[in-house]
């Protein structure tokens, strides 16, 4: 009879061996992946780490029956997850940067940096009353630059229906800054 202690090691190797095979298969296809998707390549390899890290997390990952649409949806997740954090990030930058005042001699006159400012503060509230893929895919889209292909597999859904949030988004921010421009 197999003891608790010999049954729980078989059980980490087959997961071990699940984990190294896996990794083995869809190392360098992860990569090529995001190398087409980030800016920086040398994101890449945390970015492949981020996806295996989540996979290890798994109780049992030889119960995945589609691995590669699993791993691959999941790397469209860690995508999507560091734009998240990396807009965040910015906001914060940008709030500490509206914070400092303009050297002498700038070539921009006050009223239009207070004027710019406050149509960045508007817009930013503008883009928080979207829906948040809707946002989100703006955000890759137009402040990102991301081409729509790269936004669509990002976020699982076809290029059309990307570029239907991103139609909308450009709609709703357009008459939002239409009102405040009317203010």
């Amino acid at each position: 009879m197999t003891s608790a202690p010999e049954l729980a090691g078989d059980q980490a190797a087959t997961r071990d061996s699940a984990l190294t095979r896996l990794v083995r298969t869809y190392d360098r296809a992860l990569g090529r992946f995001f190398e087409r998707r980030v800016p920086s390549k040398s994101d890449v390899p945390d970015l492949v780490q981020e996806v295996f890290l989540r996979l290890s997390r798994m109780d049992d990952p030889n119960a995945i029956e589609k691995p590669e649409h699993f791993l691959f949806v999941t790397a469209a997740n860690v995508l999507r997850d560091r734009a998240r954090h990396d807009l965040a990030q910015r906001r914060s930058a940008d709030d500490d940067v509206a914070e400092i005042s303009l050297a002498e001699g700038s070539d921009f006159a006050p009223d239009r940096v207070l004027e710019s400012k406050q149509a960045a503060k508007y817009l930013a509230a503008a883009l928080r009353g979207l829906p948040e893929r809707t946002r989100d895919i703006f955000v890759l889209r137009v402040i990102e630059g991301m081409k729509m292909a790269d936004v669509a597999r990002a976020f699982s859904i076809s290029t059309r229906a990307a570029e239907k949030h991103q139609a909308k988004a450009l709609a709703f921010v357009a008459r939002a800054l239409g009102d405040w421009r009317h203010h």
